[in-house]
């Protein structure tokens, strides 16, 4: 019987590899093509990887930024995900302190949440960004002086 088993099976598993998926592959996290200077300081390269469509909501791009870089204060009409998949940076909230991120840290910001973040000054840092259709609206520069002086507090355990 067991024998037979396999041929009743044979037919569902050849089955299930004709849908019709849709797949995606990040090749390389060096990323070629510079995006354009606007909003951050220093240097970014951004990959698109999903863009919504009718019914997928939402966008993922690869965004890698230098040593040393660092975007301006925005906030987005959509909540965002930024999963940092190489590298070190800088996420802050307004009001907020400013947290150190490294390879594996997620960070949730919500929508209409003012914001900005960076690589650390001597680590590049790449990540994916997760977000819905909307806008980005930069809200102001983020100066050199400021990046420059970056304290990052250590945590203190709570009893």
């Amino acid at each position: 019987m067991q024998k037979y088993l396999f041929l009743i099976l044979l037919p569902l598993v050849s089955y299930s590899q004709e849908y019709n998926l849709k797949s995606y592959k990040i090749e390389n996290l060096d990323i070629e093509e510079k995006a354009p200077n606007i909003h951050y300081l220093g240097n970014a390269w951004l990959n698109r990887i999903i863009e919504t469509e009718k019914d997928f909501e939402y966008n993922i791009t690869l965004a890698t930024f230098s040593s040393d870089s660092t975007l301006d204060w925005h906030k987005h009409s959509t909540g965002q995900v930024l999963i940092i998949v190489k590298g070190e940076g800088y996420y802050k909230e307004k009001g907020e302190k400013v947290i150190k991120l490294k390879e594996g840290d997620v960070i949730k910001c919500d929508k209409n949440i003012e914001h900005w973040h960076s690589s650390t000054k001597q680590n590049l840092v790449s990540y994916l960004a997760i977000y819905g259709e909307g806008n980005t609206i930069w809200t102001e520069k983020l100066d050199k002086e400021y990046y420059d002086n970056i304290k990052i507090e250590p945590d203190v355990p709570k009893y």
